[in-house]
């Protein structure tokens, strides 16, 4: 299981991280509401998910916790490249992982790249 912290919605800024229905997400956008009359303060945010082209929108009381990930940044290494996956190795532990290959980032057989990794999801951050 991957780890996670708590924050209230009103403390988090753009850029910042968040789960929406257990999806990893980047803040883009949180507006917040004045406190009425009958009411709590309501906060809006705007997220896409880190890992997938997902968007989201979530309007709830502007303290209502929400989930954080911790997001493991990890070294591994090319072991093989397809049309559309790349086999990794983990260079602490010595796992395997296939993950689908990114545009931006060209990688060839023995780079070591940086991936980042929260449960299921993994993406290649980039060439060490």
């Amino acid at each position: 299981m991957s780890e996670k912290k708590q924050t209230e919605i009103k403390k988090l800024k753009t850029g910042s991280f968040c789960l929406v229905d257990e999806v990893p997400c980047v803040v883009d956008k949180v507006q917040k509401s004045k406190a009425g009359k009958h009411g709590a303060a309501k906060a809006r945010l705007f997220a896409s998910g880190i890992f997938t082209d997902v968007k989201k929108i979530i309007v709830k009381p502007a303290d209502t916790s929400i989930d954080v990930p911790v997001i493991e940044k990890r070294s591994m290494q090319v072991l093989a490249v397809s049309e559309s996956n790349v086999q990794l190795m983990d260079m602490e532990d010595y796992s395997q992982v296939e993950v689908p290959k990114s545009a931006e980032i060209e990688v060839h057989e023995g780079d070591e790249v940086l991936v980042w990794r929260f449960g299921k999801y993994f993406m290649i951050k980039g060439r060490k």
